[in-house]
């Protein structure tokens, strides 16, 4: 017997993009030179960060409440979202005239929040709760049941994902030679589900390579296994990406669709941040990072071909510029913090600064003075101008008898500093 397929026929993302066209940009799919010359390539950027909602959420959003009936939509909806899908559904209430309830974990940047709150204007109640999306979810499903309101479930719905598929249709429209690599990141699978149903059907020569975070593997771990799994816990910093558990449908669709999976460091993805803005002036999100962020893994296998990636989003905090700086330097072997016990003596730091190389730096030093003769622990953070200058520091640190312990390769207590 046949298996059934889950993937969703072309002819409704054609059907979803006529109902979004008043609504949703067509987004810019531009060549990035730079990026092409460094992986001897012809990479494309699809810019979502430049939506109206600087991300693709909106399609989603939209999509699924034009299709709510009005009766139903006019009790007023519901959503969970880590920031980017509530500014979708903000911005559809004000267009569509609905109420809506958004829940948004505590954690949510507040440039998200912000702009939930100028998209949405007074259709818009936020609730923040929580410390992850999922925290977010439970609260506004319970919501939703209790107030008989619709819910705009940010990525497990067929209407959502029809919606976040429309991408796919405009690349196809834009790009008229083969795609050899199209990769895009992977929270819930939304986004991946629709392309991915798209693509198969029209450009199945294409390999479409899902990306997640390595602190947030709910799509990795759950085709590895073959079912929808629950991860324990996460790392919330790529927040656009950062799920438990990912969507029913969507991962059976993904099942289908997706050529690979894979994890990017969230060190890595900052790096990529920082490079996008100081070299192209373009301001990304952890999650919008993330497809480009892989490029490194598939060097060998994109050379000479054509490569789409989706830079998914572009709601970005400033106040978050130091940590990505931080994250980026430790993934790069840059920063190197120590415990050093200085002798109770005086001259001890002056000994301890002669060790250092004529391009290190110290960035971070905090001191504790004991009232033992015998130590006096110090927190200290060096920052290198190349990562191989490293071992010749620790040659010289021992060579000087530095009592000292290394804390980037002890990860709970560099989460303290980080």
């Amino acid at each position: 017997m046949n298996k059934v397929s889950h993937i969703i026929p072309f002819a409704a993302f054609d059907t979803a993009a006529s109902k979004l066209k008043e609504v949703v940009l067509h987004t810019p799919l531009m060549r990035n030179m730079t990026l092409s010359d460094e992986y001897q390539s012809n990479i494309f950027l699809k810019r979502e960060d430049l939506q109206s909602v600087r991300s693709y959420k909106i399609r989603g959003a939209y999509h699924k409440m034009i299709s709510i009936p009005p009766e139903q939509a006019q009790k007023g909806v519901v959503c969970a979202s880590a920031g980017n899908h509530s500014q979708g559904v903000a911005l559809a209430c004000r267009i569509l005239g609905i109420h809506g309830v958004v829940y948004m974990p505590n954690t949510t940047p507040q440039q998200k929040i912000k702009k939930v709150k100028q998209f949405g204007k007074e259709f818009i109640t936020i609730r923040l709760t929580g410390d992850t999306f999922d925290d977010a979810f439970h609260e506004a499903s319970k919501f939703s049941k209790e107030n008989e309101k619709s819910f705009i479930h940010p990525f497990d719905d067929l209407r959502t994902i029809e919606g976040q598929g429309t991408v796919g249709v405009e690349i196809l429209d834009d790009f008229k030679e083969p795609i050899d690599y199209l990769f895009l990141a992977v929270g819930g699978g939304g986004l991946a589900a629709g392309i991915g149903s798209y693509f198969k059907q029209l450009s199945p020569q294409t390999k479409i390579i899902g990306v997640e975070p390595i602190g947030a593997p709910a799509m990795y771990e759950s085709l590895k296994k073959g079912e929808v799994v629950i991860l324990d816990k996460i790392d919330p910093f790529v927040d656009g990406a950062a799920v438990k558990k990912v969507g029913d449908l969507n991962f059976k669709i993904c099942q289908e669709v997706l050529d690979d999976m894979v994890l990017v460091n969230e060190g890595k993805v900052c790096s990529t941040i920082l490079q996008m803005y100081n070299e192209e002036a373009i301001v990304v999100e952890p999650a919008g990072a993330l497809s480009i962020s892989v490029l490194d893994q598939f060097k060998t296998e994109i050379k000479g071909k054509n490569i789409v990636c989706i830079v998914s989003g572009g709601n970005n905090d400033i106040t978050r510029t130091e940590e990505i700086r931080e994250r980026s330097l430790l993934f790069e072997g840059l920063k190197h913090y120590f415990i050093v016990r200085f002798p109770q003596r005086a001259g001890a730091l002056r000994e301890f600064l002669e060790v250092l190389g004529p391009n290190d730096d110290i960035a971070y030093f905090e001191y504790t003075k004991k009232t033992s003769r015998t130590s006096g622990p110090a927190i200290v953070g060096i920052e290198l101008k190349r990562k191989e200058d490293y071992p010749a520091l620790i040659q010289r640190m021992d060579a000087a008898g530095i009592q000292y312990e290394t804390v980037n390769d002890k990860p709970d207590l560099l989460g303290m500093l980080v």
